[in-house]
């Protein structure tokens, strides 16, 4: 985990701009929803800038690839959430941030609240990358077919929009609401597992004890002073205990717990969440389609048939 004094430190590259270049595109498309305006636009990306086949080129013209389709994610995000009624912010203006979530507010709103600023570059540092998930492994197929970089991100995207995978932080602000609401974190817990309903935010197919991302995000909800610590403590607690009893090794919260938190701390609504998540775990997918592509190899998993055994031609 990165200490609290480095969440600041910008990569530069030998020009001394920030680790992503500038990437200004515009929005062709608007789908009507984040999610599906970046993956639509990441697909459209490969024939626009005529992006060459993984098969086809080396490894230094995919790493360009990739930095540039990553870069385009955060402007295409950022001028989704602001909405096609307002004026797109002048390119010269988003490059003043001096960081990505600078420039991220910036090409949003058009102006930085470093507040926000903080919140969501600790977020964006602690999702970057997490091994083998759904949309990695979706990355990581699409790549071994050896298409081109837009189209192993754009269908990692589509994997990561699921409400299991990526869209659970987008589930967990409602929670909360309902939670102080109800008054009664005990009984709200209690009866929402009497109905099978699942608690968003708990448990993960890896960790078998609390998240090392959840416990960073939490401090830094605490550090920004989030009005809703309070409640999502009562419910982290209550929640533990009473999972607990059934299933230990899933009772912790995992990063999309106070992912939530810290990310309405910046005044991202829920609904924006999921393509957030998108923006910072393209260093991850990108990292790994590199490695798909050196080792160069098709995946193609087997499956095992568990249907009806062998039939007579007379029954069938």
């Amino acid at each position: 985990m990165p200490r609290r004094d480095r969440l600041r430190v910008v990569p530069r590259d030998a020009e001394g701009e920030p680790g992503l270049p500038a990437a200004y595109c515009e929005l062709d498309v608007r789908t009507g929803g984040y999610m599906s305006d970046l993956q639509a636009m990441l697909a459209i990306l490969s024939g626009k800038w005529k992006l060459g086949q993984l098969i086809d080129i080396d490894d230094e013209q995919a790493k360009e690839d990739l930095r540039r389709l990553s870069a385009a994610a955060l402007s295409i995000v950022a001028q989704s959430a602001r909405g096609a009624d307002q004026a797109p912010v002048p390119e010269e203006k988003v490059l003043e941030g001096q960081t990505a979530a600078e420039r991220f507010l910036l090409a949003w709103r058009g102006e930085v609240d470093e507040r926000h600023a903080r919140a969501i570059d600790t977020y964006w540092i602690c999702t970057a990358e997490h091994g083998l998930n759904a949309s990695t492994f979706t990355a990581r197929t699409v790549a071994s077919t050896g298409g081109d970089c837009g189209a192993a991100l754009s269908a990692a995207v589509g994997a990561l929009s699921g409400p299991l995978h990526g869209g659970a932080p987008a589930r967990v602000l409602p929670m909360l609401d309902a939670v102080a609401e109800s008054g009664d974190p005990e009984k709200w817990v209690n009866d929402a597992l009497a109905r099978r309903q699942r608690i968003m935010g708990f448990g993960h197919r890896v960790y078998r004890a609390e998240d090392p991302r959840s416990r960073l995000l939490k401090r830094t909800a605490k550090e920004l002073g989030s009005p809703r610590v309070g409640v999502a403590e009562q419910l982290e607690q209550v929640a533990h205990e009473a999972i607990a009893r059934k299933h230990p090794d899933h009772s912790w919260t995992n990063v999309e717990f106070w992912s939530a938190i810290v990310l309405d701390i910046a005044e991202v609504p829920p609904s924006l969440a999921p393509a957030m998540f998108a923006c910072s775990r393209t260093a991850g997918w990108s990292a790994h389609v590199l490695e798909q592509k050196r080792l160069g190899v098709l995946v193609r998993p087997n499956p095992r048939y568990v249907g009806p055994g062998p039939r007579s031609p007379q029954s069938v």
